[in-house]
């Protein structure tokens, strides 16, 4: 005869089998985290289709006031994504820009990280670099437009400048701020151990400021894809901002459109991106 086995509640309120562990009989809940992206995605998805149809009726509502409103409605969209398809422009003139963007981004975090180092760990150097650090940043990086063309003439190397001179100081200012926010306990325990000044660079400043260095890296690549736009249209003859003035004069708006909708796109799939690149480690037990 064999023995009944005994049943109880377990630590969640489950009816679970005390004799074979702790395996709940019930099915286990969904993630809290489950009904709130889903509600997001499906909010989204309405506000995109919200403003889709205040696009088609304020363009259909006014094209009548001027014919030029006409080449923005939205159902002339897919010819003008097919024809710059065709001739490569999208693909060839996106790949130009995210180029010149990743190499801006490479050089201001050559330059910002350690200075911000710098700014974040010697108070001299912070006081004496205070007044043209503020100075700099406070400058718009397209009013360097006309020295950059007088010192690289046209092509890459002006954008790449501007891009640069645009992304370099979120990176600096908060990577100065990991380092003033770091503990001075953690580096008097790791000089008291015998650590270099190399060897507490490498094992507690750096890991300490990576959230504030990852934050910085990421504001500028926002701020620098806005403003590599505008650099392209600056005597060169490719790119994303290019193709926005060759399409206005050649009057084909709607190619304008197309090209502007590719780098609102752009610009959020890069940003996903570097949310996702720039994430921080999850622990698991």
């Amino acid at each position: 005869m064999s023995t009944p086995r005994r049943t109880g509640p377990g630590p969640t309120g489950d009816l679970v089998d005390l004799d074979a562990g702790t395996r709940p009989t019930s099915r286990s809940a969904p993630s809290p985290r489950t009904a709130p992206r889903r509600a997001g995605l499906a909010w989204g998805i309405f506000g995109v289709l919200v403003t889709l149809a205040a696009w088609w009726a304020f363009t259909h509502a006014a094209a009548g006031a001027s014919t030029m409103i006409a080449a923005f409605q939205p159902e002339r969209i897919p010819g003008a994504t097919a024809s710059l398809l065709e001739r490569g422009v999208v693909l060839q003139d996106g790949a130009t820009s995210l180029w010149r963007l990743l190499c801006g981004l490479v050089l201001a975090t050559a330059i910002g990280v350690p200075l911000g180092l710098l700014i974040g760990s010697y108070r001299r150097f912070r006081w004496t670099s205070a007044p043209v650090v503020q100075f700099l940043r406070m400058v718009s990086p397209l009013s360097w437009a006309p020295v950059a063309v007088a010192l690289f003439g046209v092509g890459n190397s002006p954008v790449i400048f501007l891009v640069t001179a645009a992304a370099v100081w979120p990176i600096t200012m908060n990577t100065a701020a990991g380092v003033k926010a770091l503990d001075p306990l953690h580096l008097r325990v790791a000089q008291t151990l015998g650590a270099t000044p190399a060897e507490r660079l490498r094992t507690v400043v750096l890991p300490s400021i990576r959230p504030f260095v990852m934050t910085g890296v990421r504001l500028a690549l926002g701020i620098a894809w806005v403003v590599i736009v505008p650099a392209e249209m600056l005597g060169v003859s490719s790119g994303l901002g290019y193709e926005i003035l060759n399409a206005r004069d050649r009057l084909a708006y709607d190619e304008m459109l197309v090209v502007i909708i590719v780098i609102g796109l752009l610009g959020i799939v890069l940003d996903s991106l570097a949310q996702w690149l720039l994430r921080e480690p999850t622990v698991r037990a």
